[in-house]
């Protein structure tokens, strides 16, 4: 993960014996619902797949159900602004923690876009493949397939959500956004019918603490970040602010509309976090 324009990441602290009992405690509940509702969604996708095809009219509720629990089992308190989008189209978002993942899953129904280096992560790779997550590599020779696969989705009613900073960041900064993925929205198949809706993620730590708790970047590890968030004594918040939708065709190219929505999403940040 890029980290230029960032803080070095912070030196974890150890972990005490209460934090120890809150890791295993909330850990094993968090672990269930996941793979419990994971259980769920695959035995329900069975019957949905062959009466629906790409269609998923019930699954994605599975989803949001795990999603809205994890900031009940973890106490991390969760709020929204603004309407979510009703028009086809996809939605793009500022990147800070794993957490994105369920802050953006909790209240709308979306469906990740991802570099293809995730589908391969343990865990992690197969919850992203079940909830439908989009893989893309990073191959000029594969662009035309992939290309293929967002216009079949779209098209089907399926609300794609991408970071288009192409990395994650400490939560108080919104970095450029690139414009590569918006050019998918420009073929005369999806510009003429196709929204996009900015969205802000706002982290804040625990009273108190480092504004940065729920940031993961550089290179910070996945494991110790989880534990770290399990085994805290308080917790902090989460604002996800949804921007009113733009039409692809308002724009005359993919850097105007990048260029656009970016401004959106940093404007939706705190007066201190606008940089």
């Amino acid at each position: 993960m890029l980290t230029q324009k960032l803080p070095p990441e912070p030196v974890p602290e150890p972990i005490t014996l209460m934090g120890w009992v809150r890791v295993l405690w909330r850990g094993f509940i968090l672990g269930s619902v996941v793979f419990g509702g994971l259980l769920v969604l695959l035995l329900v996708r069975l019957i949905e797949r062959p009466l629906y095809g790409q269609h998923r009219p019930i699954t994605p509720y599975i989803t949001q159900f795990v999603c809205r629990m994890a900031f009940v089992i973890l106490r991390i308190r969760y709020a929204t602004q603004g309407e979510r989008m009703q028009q086809r189209g996809a939605v793009v978002a500022n990147h800070s923690s794993w957490l994105d993942i369920f802050t953006l899953n909790a209240r709308k129904r979306v469906y990740f876009v991802s570099k293809s280096e995730v589908a391969g992560w343990p865990g992690i790779g197969w919850l992203a493949r079940a909830t439908g997550t989009v893989f893309i590599a990073r191959n000029p020779k594969e662009a035309k397939a992939q290309q293929n696969v967002f216009e079949e989705r779209l098209l089907a009613g399926h609300k794609l959500l991408f970071f288009p900073e192409g990395t994650s960041t400490d939560g108080m900064v919104v970095f450029p956004f690139k414009s590569t993925l918006f050019q998918a929205f420009f073929t005369d198949h999806l510009r003429h019918e196709m929204y996009i809706q900015p969205v802000t993620v706002i982290y804040r730590g625990p009273d108190g603490g480092d504004p940065r708790f729920y940031g993961w970047w550089g290179e910070m590890d996945f494991g110790s970040h989880l534990l770290k968030v399990l085994a805290a004594r308080r917790q902090g918040s989460v604002e996800v602010i949804y921007h009113p939708p733009v039409r692809v065709d308002d724009f005359p190219n993919r850097k105007t509309l990048a260029a656009h929505v970016e401004e959106v999403v940093r404007q939706g940040m705190p007066n201190d976090r606008r940089g």
